[in-house]
């Protein structure tokens, strides 16, 4: 049985991105960066689009942190899709990427920290937080930072995208 930090991380981020797979299912790219729109009524909520690319910004900035190479954020991620940005209803796909370089990202990084969680000694996780305010003050340690993004912050979006997949009429996964 395994106990490191980095491998109680990677079950918790196998398991999100298990989920997230099973998500698409459905999903087609006309719909992806749709705002839903129930009853003829627009819900004010993340779409699938605005999702997946702002939980593709975090693999990367882990390997980062864990001085490792990563791979690079597409052109344009980092402003529509950061903390800040908003989600918009983009019926013309003019303003987020398609469903393939969004989901290509996220994938892509996230089973890049996947791979190398498992063998990254525990004393990694242990540093302080480099970021600084209200995140080192929740998670002091890289190791409960990381361990944030990889579950609860990529469950809580992916658990928007589950509201918003029945919004759309696509049940659940």
């Amino acid at each position: 049985m395994t106990t490191s930090l980095g491998s109680i991380m990677a079950e918790s981020l196998n398991l999100s991105l298990n989920y997230a797979e099973r998500m698409l299912k459905d999903i087609t790219p006309s719909m992806f960066a749709r705002i839903a729109t129930p009853g003829g009524v627009a819900v004010d909520s993340n779409h699938a689009a605005f999702i997946y690319g702002h939980l593709s910004l975090y693999g990367p900035r882990i390997l980062e942190q864990l001085d490792l190479p990563a791979p690079l954020i597409p052109d344009g991620f980092d402003v529509v899709f950061s903390k800040d940005a908003k989600c918009v209803d983009d019926p013309d796909a003019t303003i987020y990427p398609s469903m393939e370089v969004i989901t290509t990202a996220f994938f892509n990084g996230h089973r890049a920290v996947e791979q190398v969680l498992r063998t990254t000694p525990d004393e990694v996780f242990s540093v302080q937080n480099p970021q600084e305010g209200r995140m080192r003050e929740l998670f002091p340690t890289l190791g409960s930072m990381h361990n944030f993004y990889l579950g609860g912050h990529m469950m809580i979006h992916l658990g928007q995208l589950s509201a918003w997949r029945r919004m759309m009429g696509l049940g659940p996964a």
